[in-house]
């Protein structure tokens, strides 16, 4: 099923008021009812809406799992001296790499399940209380023990990262037990994303309920020693759609020696790459910071991919992004390289702003980004 982008619009808009009236949605965007009414029969016949007050089809929900917590960013005002204190500015919000791509794709109108551990504490009230208002659903979050998660970031003058510290105690313990009565909603999803923040055990269960139903997964490995417990589950035999790690992920998912990717030769990262075809990943997508990334799809061509051009306010939830609005773009019709373009539009959007996950985040924000170059040169 595709859409166009005015039946994508009208998606978004009844994903946040499913009742909302013919008029209302025309106001919203600026047309008239009579068009508003011709793509809500369009967007009938093609199976996107059902019957009366609009039911959206619930296949296209998106099951994200793993980390949930409290992000505290502190930023520089000047270039960092190490050893010594330096004055800055602090701010705390929701974080956590499948929370914050669990709230892009709910801002791009796609309906999502949140699957996560957070504290029987404030701050796990708080994180949970702001995701739900974002439009995800939370009904699975498991309240442990542990104290709610947090991830301690300190950034450079200029944005970049220097250091970061996660506390994920609470998304360690969530085991397969926590999981089991999601199995039903994990199994009929219309996509599975997983982050590496994940025990291998907890992983392991998800994917193998997802390999027995025939779920898509995107998996972003998170982090150099994640990527590493992720090695051994994958395997020919428990097919991954999509991996999303950087370069010193996908050496740690390989065991390969990628320190001459950095001067330019690729050699051995496309050999890295192509294990992880061997091992039933068919999407590899590896993040090559400033040179953008690539693409690669087993039996296919690599699509090399540049980075928009952005004046980086915050790098944090860039990567966040980039995997929510690929999975968004994918579900609603995208092939994998224009996917990921969109998602590299979307990181852009946000590395742009203050904000982990950028409040205004929108579909028509990131097609107008895309579409941006194209309106200069005419």
């Amino acid at each position: 099923m595709t859409l166009t982008r005015r039946e994508r619009e009208i998606l978004a808009l009844l994903r946040r008021d499913p009742l909302a009236g013919a008029q209302s949605i025309a106001d919203a965007l600026g047309t008239t009812r009579a068009a508003v009414n011709v793509h809500l029969s369009n967007l009938g016949k093609k199976g996107a809406i059902l019957g009366r007050g609009y039911i959206l089809r619930q296949e296209h929900a998106v099951v994200v799992i793993g980390g949930a917590n409290v992000d505290i960013k502190v930023r520089s005002l000047a270039p960092v001296a190490y050893r010594t204190s330096n004055p800055g500015r602090s701010h705390t919000s929701p974080g956590g790499v499948a929370r914050n791509v669990a709230e892009n794709l709910a801002r791009l109108g796609t309906p999502t399940h949140l699957i996560a551990a957070v504290g029987q504490d404030p701050a796990g009230e708080r994180l949970l209380t702001e995701t739900q208002a974002a439009g995800v659903r939370v009904d699975h979050v498991h309240r442990g023990p542990h104290p709610t998660g947090t991830y301690t970031a300190v950034l450079d003058a200029d944005g970049e990262l220097v250091v970061a510290i996660a506390d994920m105690t609470a998304t360690d313990a969530l085991s397969p037990e926590h999981l089991h009565r999601a199995r039903d909603l994990i199994g009929h999803a219309g996509m599975l994303v997983l982050d590496g923040n994940l025990s291998p055990r907890t992983l392991s269960y998800v994917l193998d309920i997802a390999s027995a139903t025939g779920v898509r997964t995107l998996i972003d490995p998170v982090s150099v020693p994640k990527a590493a417990l992720l090695a051994p589950l994958f395997a020919a035999g428990r097919p991954v759609f999509t991996v999303t790690p950087n370069v010193a992920e996908l050496a740690a998912l390989t065991g390969r020696d990628l320190a001459g990717t950095a001067d330019g030769d690729d050699r051995e990262l496309l050999r890295a790459v192509a294990d992880l075809h061997e091992r039933g990943v068919r999407h590899v997508w590896v993040r090559l910071g400033a040179r953008g990334s690539l693409l690669s799809t087993e039996g296919a061509d690599r699509v090399p991919l540049d980075a928009p051009p952005a004046e980086v306010q915050d790098v944090t939830g860039a990567g966040d992004a980039m995997l929510g609005a690929f999975a968004h773009a994918l579900l609603t019709g995208a092939d994998p390289a224009g996917a990921a373009r969109y998602g590299h539009a979307a990181a852009a959007l946000t590395v742009a702003t203050p904000a982990t996950v950028r409040p205004d985040l929108t579909p028509r924000l990131i097609e107008d980004a895309l579409n941006a170059p194209l309106r200069r040169t005419t």
